[in-house]
């Protein structure tokens, strides 16, 4: 290749020759390149035509070889990345440490804790001059000796000193977990690997070693990483939707378009390209460095720039700062990706991916309510102290405000202030954001060991409430290992691999011919890699089992490869969902044309119209011959389990060239070679997770491109269909037909009948998949909303995987387009890691749980114990540190201990909790007020009581400087240890007795509750001054621990107590109103609406108002009829004509009375009859298609004239439908 370098300087023209040294030798500079690749269509063909003559040209200045790629020659590789750069796209710095600590620094709360602190501080250094001091009031009544005079500034001090702790704590929780992503990334990212030729030979390297000259081979369902030209191509579309926003496939060849552009799909075909830019050089590189820079302007002008994760932004509302890290979608599969426009990706920054995730909608609004709460008793604490003082220095003791005790008083004030803000400190939980982020970090690393690699932080807890789950069937349920077990040659019906001496020489080369050639060269059998081992199966599986079956008819493929090399191939068929089929034509020596095509069965039967008999002769193959071989042949095997597929031929004479690309001319009149049977076995582990899955309470569905007899089969010896079961098993067509009205528009009123009994779907196409999902979601005729789960790998299940609650690809047979669509990734592509999925979601709502119940039960009773102790005793029992210390333990070491429990089989025994299930269940709710109520009477016991029970002095009452009290330090110490073991008791919230059940199984929980005991004992013993705390002896130090311990016993008799009475109890934390939508989320809806919809705007406005009123009315009603509205707020109506257009927005966390759709309003007794239902004339479908508007309208006049709905006894429906 040297010499040829040499040479080649001679035919350059003078003013190139300079641009080869600048191009390090090679025959382009990067910014040529760059302007190239810029180009399109006929512009960019011209361009290299004029520059490089051909593609090939283009190879030579490039120094390397179309057939034989690079050589793998480390200085050349290192070169080349020199001079045109890396394929790798620098992700945005990650925050340093010290931005994560201002970014905590921000918090509301801190912040008005560090100014009283500060003022604290100031003043404590202001000594009045002591002869007036008495006339001050009772400043320093103490009589303190002057060593404790001076330590007025340790109170300031050790809030500052917390508030410290406080920040850094959370600022290293986010960077542990802003690395923890980058991790994680970078994982995805080498994962990812691409197919080049090196040295003639294919290899896989990570996408990040590609380099300029490099030649790649694309095929369906690849994400192209680098921008290139094509040098070879069959049948190839690409859909560059991701760069242009053009979703029409465009069409390229090396004739007519041959660029090529990273981050863009391959949606068909395949073939061979030289790439000519990399990473920051390539077309989404460009977009991507666009970007960044965008980003940095921004975060110049706005300094707290939110989390930012690589290269895409993604500001999901934050529930507050901290949340970060469940908000943080991870980026794209790898950085190079997701080169969406950058109005696109602007618009994304700003509007979240799915609607927020159910959890944090439900802690957000939760956190919202009693932060709202804490501020409210925190102002009437610091109005009732400064009153109180107020009222009893300057009314009762009549003394007047003299100039010299100004400090003095301004000392009081802060003191009351700081004490207010310490109970709103303790009031609000900011730890609920970190436990969440902390149980859903916890849980990803530990998913990973269950080969669940998750790529959307709040997947992991949806799948938690998934309800239903739709799983593709090939190497999901099955092994994915395929191989030919019947066939049909010559014939004769084998039900196991034929013996090649009973078949004829020209049939078995035919047959082999049409498999060896007629599939994607890339697919290949090889050695295994252990002895003993079976041979490894290297591209599509179905083709492996064909070509598997060709080696044990004792032939080769390999020699027929070589001899009509992939060059040589005239035209291909690429396999794709439409079609179910792939052929491919080869010239024949005699100057004519051979076709070859191999298919689903039914398909390629339709178009045969010979045979080859049992001596290699041409037979005819009429209809009949074709019904009489579906029964004999392919129904047996399909029994069986088996996917069928036919070979078959078609001759093509010289002379005349046929139309090549009107495909329907030429895949007919086709001549059979053979039908085989193959068998794709069921994974052992398959049948035992399902059945855990219809035990948790989740239907599994399964959606396969197979006939519906194969699925069936299949079906049954998963478990997914039992024998005497009430259960649907469709094929597309028969589904499509069910659910579509006379217009051919999907009805979902249709769906409605079908999805509950649907258990199998065969011959589906994507878009099949993708319905079906969709009308699971925007159903309404549950109680919830179904949450469903959707596994796929294919390029075409992009849409199924985006519009599912939680989408599973598979990690190895899925295609990048697929990962890309999909939240999780199956990393050992088995359905048994799904069902972990589901126990770690399950876990995480579970952990929140048991974190809301410790936290509040603590919340409660600092706020009420702070809030009483003003009032009375005009001065907090609990102190400022005091408090912020129970907060860290209560908030961060809480939320760690909890968040971080194990799953437990028994998770999978219940059913799932659905979205409006509240965070806090009676049963908790009982937990927090039972605990709250022994706290409280054991704490005021010891505030009131305490000194004469201990026989100590009373620590109420005390002057502003005076020593810590024994008495005040028990109180602390008690509140302490309650707390310690009330954490016990929260690791239970279904009520259940042995809370120590597991214990010893989550370490972390074990560490802490023992460190916070051990930091307890020396903040106490030799806390001192700051925390406000004199040491205790051992007698007290036992009762302490005697009460603490109490807890647990609390804890039995609470238990006992049946939740079922205590109807009194209200759930909270449900999840957010639709009312609460933001604009943002309105916005992206509209866009959503197609056109269809936006047409039918007119006459829905007028419908939704006869329905608004319709349904006010039918609510009154219901309130009446119904005890359901029991513990429920009643829900706010409906008011946005955007809630009612996207169905399924409005549905999501939604009241379960709350449906405005007259299909809903079937009159529920709770108990009492069985169930009718009164159908308000025809019901509108989510089309609305016009006749559903019209009655809308007459319902709403008319409705509107029956009074008598109200109070008729009868359904209101009932007489609705008289009066229409």
């Amino acid at each position: 290749m040297g010499d040829m370098v040499n040479s080649s300087v001679d035919f350059y023209p003078k003013n190139q020759r300079r641009e080869l040294n600048h191009a390090g030798g090679f025959g382009c500079t990067l910014a040529e390149l760059r302007s190239l690749m810029e180009l399109r269509g006929a512009e960019a063909l011209q361009k290299v035509q004029e520059t490089y003559s051909d593609v090939n040209g283009l190879c030579r200045r490039l120094k390397t070889s179309p057939t034989e790629g690079l050589s793998d020659n480390a200085a050349d590789l290192e070169k080349r990345r020199q001079i045109y750069g890396q394929n790798f796209i620098p992700p945005k710095k990650p925050k340093t440490f010290l931005q994560l600590v201002w970014e905590a620094l921000q918090d509301v709360t801190l912040i008005i804790l560090e100014i009283a602190a500060i003022i604290s501080l100031g003043l404590s250094f202001y000594a009045p001059p002591s002869e007036e001091s008495e006339n001050c009031g009772n400043v320093q009544a103490g009589g303190e000796d002057d060593g404790e005079a001076e330590a007025g500034w340790i109170e300031g001090a050790a809030i500052l000193l917390s508030v410290i702790c406080v920040v850094l704590v959370t600022a290293f929780n986010d960077w542990s977990k802003e690395k923890q992503f980058r991790g994680l990334q970078s994982r995805i990212e080498q994962e990812q690997k691409f197919t080049v030729i090196r040295n003639g030979q294919q290899v896989q390297i990570p996408v990040a070693e590609l380099v300029v000259g490099d030649i790649a081979q694309i095929k369906y369902g690849d994400l192209l990483p680098a921008d290139g030209v094509l040098i070879q191509g069959n049948d190839l579309k690409i859909d560059e939707s991701s760069l242009t926003g053009e979703s029409d496939h465009v069409r390229k060849s090396v004739e007519k378009d041959p660029m090529l552009l990273s981050g863009t799909h391959v949606m068909e075909g395949s073939g061979r390209m030289v790439i000519t830019a990399v990473g920051v050089n390539s077309q989404t590189g460009i977009i991507f460095t666009l970007l960044g820079a965008g980003g940095e302007e921004e975060e110049k002008k706005d300094k707290k720039g939110k989390q930012q994760d690589g290269a895409v932004e993604n500001n999901q509302n934050k529930a507050k700062k901290q949340d970060g890290a469940v908000a943080m979608e991870m980026q794209p599969l790898k950085s190079a990706e997701g080169g969406e426009m950058e109005e696109r990706e602007k618009k994304k920054a700003s509007v979240p991916k799915k609607e927020k995730s159910v959890l944090q909608g439900k802690l957000t609004k939760l956190a919202v309510q009693i932060g709202k709460a804490g501020l409210v008793m925190s102002a009437i604490t610091v109005i009732i102290l400064v009153l109180y003082f107020v009222i009893e220095t300057f009314v009762i003791d009549g003394k007047t405000w003299l100039a010299e005790c100004t400090p003095v008083y301004v000392q009081y004030f802060v003191k009351f202030f700081i004490i207010g803000v310490t109970v709103l400190v303790v009031a609000v939980p900011e730890g609920l954001p970190l436990a969440v982020t902390i149980s859903l970090a916890y849980s990803v690393k530990k998913m990973m060991k269950d080969n669940n690699l998750v790529r959307h932080l709040d997947a992991c807890e949806t799948m938690g409430n998934a309800t239903a789950i739709c799983s593709d069937k090939t190497g999901t349920l099955t092994t994915n290992r395929m191989t030919v077990v019947q066939s049909h040659l010559g014939d004769t019906y084998y039900k196991e691999i034929p013996d090649p001496s009973n078949l004829t020489s020209k049939t078995l080369d035919l047959l082999v011919h049409a498999i060896a050639v007629n599939s994607a060269y890339t697919t290949k059998i090889l050695p295994p890699e252990k002895e003993g081992g079976l041979p490894r199966q290297v591209g599509n599986k179905t083709e492996c089992a064909l070509l598997a079956f060709v080696l044990d008819l004792r032939r080769d493929y390999q020699p027929v490869r070589e001899q009509i090399p992939e060059e040589k191939l005239y035209k291909v068929y690429t396999f794709n969902s439409v079609r179910k089929s792939m052929s491919t034509v080869i010239c024949m020596p005699d100057g004519g044309y051979r076709l070859f095509s191999k298919g689903a069965s039914e398909i390629i039967l339709k178009k045969c119209t010979n045979i080859l008999n049992s001596n290699g002769e041409l037979r005819a193959f009429r209809p009949r011959d074709r019904d009489e071989m579906i029964k004999k042949v392919i129904e047996p095997m399909a029994c069986d389990g088996l996917r069928t597929i036919c070979v078959a031929y078609r001759d093509f004479s010289a002379g005349k060239e046929p139309d090549w690309d009107n495909e329907n001319d030429i895949v007919i009149d086709l001549t059979c070679i053979a039908v085989v049977g193959i068998e794709d076995p069921v994974r052992p582990e398959v049948p035992e997770a399902i059945r855990k899955c219809q035990r948790a309470g989740i239907t599994v569905r399964m959606v396969t491109g197979d006939n519906i007899n194969t699925a069936r089969a299949i079906a049954a010896k998963c478990g997914i269909i039992q024998p005497g079961e009430d259960f649907l098993c469709l094929e597309g067509k028969e589904f499509n037909r069910r659910i579509r009205n006379e217009k051919g528009e999907i009805e979902q009123e249709r769906l409605d009948k079908i999805w509950p009994k649907l258990r199998v779907l065969a011959r589906s196409s994507p878009t099949d998949k993708h319905t079906l999902v969709k009308g699971i979601i925007d159903s309404t005729i549950g109680e919830q909303r179904q949450v469903v789960a959707v596994t796929g790998d294919g390029t075409n299940d992009g849409p199924a995987l985006k519009k599912a609650d939680v989408g599973f690809a598979m990690g190895l047979a899925g295609t990048d387009v697929a990962k890309e669509a999909s939240d999780i990734i199956l990393t050992d592509d088995n359905f048994s890691s799904i069902v972990k999925a589901v126990m770690w979601g399950r876990n995480v709502y579970d952990s929140i749980s048991k974190f809301l119940q410790f936290q509040l039960t603590v919340n409660v009773v600092a706020v009420i114990v702070a809030f009483t102790g003003a009032c009375i005793t005009q001065d907090s029992p609990l102190k400022a540190v005091q408090m912020l210390w129970v907060n860290l333990i209560m908030d961060t070491f809480a939320s760690l201990a909890l968040a971080t429990e194990p799953p437990t089989e028994a998770l999978l025994l219940r059913k799932p909790y659905g979205r409006n299930k509240p965070l806090i269940s009676r049963t908790m709710m009982k937990n927090i007020l039972g605990h709250a109520v022994y706290q409280l009477i054991i704490i005021f016991t010891l505030l009131f009581v305490g000194e004469v029970f201990f026989d100590i002095d009373s620590g109420r009452n005390a002057p502003l400087h005076s020593p810590p009290s024994e008495h005040y330090t028990i109180i602390f110490n008690t509140f302490v240890m309650m707390q310690l073991f009330n954490e016990i008791n929260a690791r239970k919230i279904h009520g259940e007795r042995n809370v120590f059940d597991g214990i010893f199984g989550n370490p972390i929980f074990c560490s802490i509750v023992l460190g916070t005991f051990g930091i307890q004992i020396v903040i106490v013993q030799f806390g001192g001054k700051p925390f406000s705390c004199s040491p205790l002896n051992a007698q007290q130090w036992l009762w302490c621990l005697f009460v603490g311990f109490g807890e647990l016993v609390w804890g039995q008799v609470i238990a006992t107590i049946p939740t079922s009475h205590l109807k009194c109890l209200k759930e909270a934390g449900h999840g957010p109103g639709k009312d609460e939508i933001t604009d943002e989320e309105l916005a992206e809806d509209e866009e959503e609406i197609d056109h269809a919809e936006r047409e039918l705007r007119r006459g829905q406005i007028l419908w939704f108002r006869g329905l608004n009123r319709i349904q006010t009315q039918i609510r009154v009603v219901k309130a009446f009829r119904s005890s359901l509205y029991e513990g429920l707020e009643k829900p706010d109506t409906k008011t946005s004509i955007h809630n009612f257009m996207t169905t399924p927005e409005f549905l999501i966390n939604d009241y379960i009375h709350n449906i405005p759709l007259i299909d809903d309003t079937d009159v529920e007794e709770s108990e009492g009859p069985p169930r009718r239902r009164f159908r308000a004339s025809p019901p509108p479908s989510p089309n609305k298609n016009n006749n559903a508007i019209d009655s809308g309208i007459y319902l709403s006049t008319d409705v509107s004239k029956t009074p008598t709905s109200l109070s008729s006894p009868v359904s209101p429906l009932h007489s609705m439908e008289t009066s229409l």
